[in-house]
C-alpha cells in the first residue's frame, strides 16, 4: 500500500520530465526568433523544474540515480539559462543536444524507478499470496501430521505386518495424544515379532550362504581335481588348475612359485593389489607358495587352504612319477648292462684270450703276422675298455628325483676319486625337466666331471647349473687343469660325441672352449620342451 501512495504522482514527473525536452527546443527557437516570449517560456521552464511531482525525487527514498540525474539537469539549467538571457544562440545550438540527452537520461531513470515500484507491488502480492497458502498449508498440514497420517499409518503397518513384514513406516510415538500412546505400544509390540522373525531368517541365510560357499568350493576343488586326474602330473595340469580357479572364483593374479625359478601364473597382476599368501605344504615340508590378488574376504580361505594342499600332493605326484620313471630308466639301463655284461663282455674275454694264444702260435719271425695281431689286440682292447665304460655308466643308480640332489648323489663317489675341491650348484627347478631329461642332463655332466678327473689333473672343478628369467637352462663345467689338447675327438674315444648327442637329445647346444685363464669349460644351453613333446627315448639312446 505505501509503494502504490508513492507511485500516485509518477506518471505526472514523467510526463513534466519529458516536456523538458520539447520547452529547450522553443526556447532555441525563440533565441533564433522573436525573442518576446522568451521570458514568458524561461519561467514556464523554471516553474516545471519546480513542480512538486519533480520536488518529491529530491527525498531519501528515491534512488540515488533519479536523484543525480535531476541534479544534473539543475545544474546544467543554471548554465543554459545564463547563455539564453544572455542572447547567446550559437553556445545554445551547440550545448543543446547534450542537455537533451541529460534529459532523456532522467526520463529514463524516472522509467525504471517507476517500474521498480511496481514490481515491487508485484513482489510484496506474491508474498502475500505465499504468506497466505503457507499459514493454510501448515494449518492443514499440522491436523494430517497430527490426527490422520498417525491413523493411516497405523493401519498400514497392522496390515504389513498381518502379511508378516516389518518394514512399515515408522510410528510417530510423540504425540501428546492417544494416539502417540497406541503408536508406542505398537511399535514395541512389532519390534519383539521382529526380533523372532529376524533371528530365524538370518539363521537361514547364514546357513544358505555355508551352502552356496560350501558348492563353490567343492565345484572349484572339483574341477582342479579333474585336472590333476590324469596318468602323468606336469606343468600343463598345474597351469589347468589356477586356469579353473581364476575361471570359478573373483581373483585377479594367480601364481604357484616352487623354488627359485619355477613360476606358474594365471592373469594380470596389478601393482596396487594387495597380496595374499599360502605356504604349499605336505607333511610338514614346505613344497612352496601359493599367492594371489583378490577383492579382500574373497574367495574363502578354506577354498584356498584346500587348494594349496592339492597342489602340495600334486607337487609329491610330481615327484614320485619322476622318481618312479627314473627307476625305470635305471632298471633298464641295468637289465642292458647285465646283458651286455653276459653276452658281449663275455665275447670280447674270450677274444682276447684267443688272440694271446694265436698271438705265441705265430713264430715271432713273421713280423707281418705280429703287426696284424697286435692292432687287432689294441683294437680289442679299446673295445673292451669302451663297453667297460659303457657298463659303469649304465650302472649308475640314483635314489633321488629332485635335481640338487640327484647331482649332490651322482657326485658323491666321484669325490672318492680325486683330490681336486668339486664345487656344485645347481638352481635349475626340479619340475622343469621329466626323468629322461634328467638323466640326460646327469649323465652329461658325470662325463664331463669324470674327464676332469681322468684327464685334466685339475685342483678344483666347479659345476653351475643355472636358469634365466626366459626358460633357457645354462649348465657349465670349469676345471682349472691342463686343459684339453684337442676338440676333436680321439680316433678310439667316443665320449665327446655321446654328450654332444646326450646334449641333442634335451634340444640344446653343447660347446666345448679353453678359456684363456687356463683349463677346460664344458657348457650347454637347451630349454624344456612342453610336455606334451617331452622325448620317449629307448634305453639304447641312454
Amino acid at each position: 500500500m505505501l509503494t502504490l501512495a508513492s507511485s500516485l504522482r509518477d506518471a505526472e514527473a514523467i510526463n513534466v520530465a519529458g516536456s523538458l525536452r520539447m520547452q529547450s527546443y522553443r526556447l532555441g527557437y525563440d533565441l533564433q526568433g522573436d525573442r518576446l516570449n522568451l521570458e514568458k517560456h524561461l519561467e514556464q521552464y523554471s516553474q516545471s523544474l519546480r513542480s512538486p511531482a519533480l520536488l518529491k525525487i529530491e527525498k531519501f527514498w528515491v534512488p540515488a540515480e533519479v536523484r543525480n540525474r535531476f541534479a544534473v539537469i539543475n545544474h546544467a539549467w543554471s548554465d543554459m539559462e545564463n547563455h539564453i538571457r544572455q542572447g547567446d544562440l550559437q553556445w545554445y545550438k551547440t550545448n543543446i543536444t547534450g542537455y537533451v540527452a541529460q534529459i532523456d537520461l532522467f526520463v529514463l531513470a524516472l522509467q525504471h524507478y517507476a517500474e521498480r515500484k511496481m514490481m515491487q507491488v508485484v513482489i510484496a502480492s506474491v508474498l502475500g499470496f505465499i504468506a497466505i497458502f503457507t499459514l493454510v498449508f501448515f494449518t492443514l498440514r499440522r491436523f494430517r501430521h497430527q490426527v490422520v497420517a498417525p491413523l493411516n499409518k497405523l493401519m498400514e503397518a497392522s496390515r504389513t505386518i498381518e502379511r508378516g513384514e516389518f518394514d512399515y513406516p515408522p510410528l510417530n510415538s510423540q504425540l501428546p495424544n492417544e494416539l502417540g500412546l497406541l503408536s508406542h505400544t505398537f511399535t514395541r509390540m512389532s519390534g519383539e515379532l521382529h526380533k523372532l522373525y529376524r533371528s530365524l531368517e538370518e539363521s537361514v541365510q547364514e546357513k544358505t550362504l555355508d551352502l552356496q560357499e560350501a558348492n563353490q568350493t567343492l565345484e572349484v576343488l572339483y574341477a582342479c581335481s579333474q585336472a590333476l586326474t590324469v596318468s602323468t602330473i606336469d606343468k600343463h595340469c598345474f597351469e589347468r588348475v589356477l586356469q579353473q580357479v581364476r575361471q570359478k572364483t573373483p581373483v585377479n593374479y594367480l601364481e604357484m612359485k616352487t623354488g627359485e625359478n619355477w613360476k606358474i601364473e594365471e592373469g594380470v597382476q596389478h601393482d596396487e593389489e594387495a597380496w595374499q599368501t599360502l605356504p604349499i605344504v605336505l607333511e610338514n615340508k614346505e613344497l612352496g607358495l601359493l599367492r594371489w590378488q583378490a577383492p579382500e574376504g574373497v574367495p574363502p580361505e578354506p577354498l584356498m587352504q584346500s587348494l594349496a594342499n592339492m597342489l602340495g600332493r600334486g607337487l609329491y605326484f610330481n615327484q614320485a612319477q619322476k622318481h618312479y620313471q627314473q627307476l625305470l630308466l635305471m632298471e633298464e639301463r641295468a637289465t642292458i648292462a647285465r646283458e651286455l655284461h653276459d653276452s658281449l663282455a663275455q665275447v670280447l674275454s674270450y677274444l682276447r684270450i684267443q688272440l694271446t694264444l694265436l698271438k705265441r702260435a705265430v713264430p715271432a719271425e713273421n713280423q707281418a703276422a705280429q703287426r696284424i695281431i697286435g692292432d687287432f689286440s689294441q683294437a680289442l682292447n679299446d673295445a673292451y675298455r669302451q663297453l667297460r665304460e659303457l657298463l659303469t655308466t649304465f650302472r649308475l643308480t640314483l635314489q633321488q628325483a629332485d635335481l640338487p640332489s640327484a647331482l649332490q648323489e651322482m657326485i658323491a663317489p666321484l669325490r672318492n676319486q680325486t683330490k681336486a675341491v668339486i664345487i656344485m650348484e645347481c638352481d635349475i627347478p626340479t619340475q622343469a625337466l621329466d626323468a629322461s631329461q634328467q638323466v640326460h642332463l646327469l649323465q652329461i655332466i658325470r662325463e664331463g666331471v669324470l674327464n676332469a678327473i681322468k684327464h685334466a689333473q685339475a685342483q678344483k672343478i666347479s659345476v653351475s647349473c643355472k636358469t634365466s628369467s626366459k626358460g633357457i637352462h645354462t649348465v657349465s663345467i670349469l676345471d682349472d687343469g691342463t686343459g684339453i689338447a684337442s676338440l676333436t675327438e680321439p680316433e678310439g674315444h667316443y665320449g665327446l660325441n655321446i654328450m654332444h648327442e646326450r646334449a641333442a637329445r634335451l634340444g640344446g647346444e653343447l660347446a666345448i672352449s679353453r678359456p684363456a685363464e687356463g683349463g677346460t669349460l664344458i657348457t650347454m644351453t637347451f630349454r624344456s620342451p612342453p610336455s606334451n613333446q617331452a622325448t620317449n627315448e629307448t634305453p639304447l639312446n641312454l
